[in-house]
């Protein structure tokens, strides 16, 4: 499952990261997105979704947010 599919409210554990995109991995991983870490889905909106990763709260586009396994 994907974040897009997630529901709101809820807390999941990262599984994988599936991009190529080696600057975007490293950006993930500054935020504290890496595999098995918690997240938690806010609200969906009609771009993407926001998410509560440790302490803050991110927007996170239809691709990326497509690209987070949980």
């Amino acid at each position: 499952m994907t974040l897009l599919e997630a529901r709101d409210g809820e807390s999941y554990i990262i599984k994988d990261i599936a991009t190529e995109d080696e600057e975007l991995e490293a950006f993930l991983f500054s935020l504290g997105c890496y595999t098995g870490e918690p997240i938690t889905v806010i609200s969906h909106l009609r771009g993407g979704c926001v998410v509560s990763i440790k302490d803050g709260r991110y927007n996170f586009d239809t691709d990326l947010a497509r690209a987070i396994s949980i």
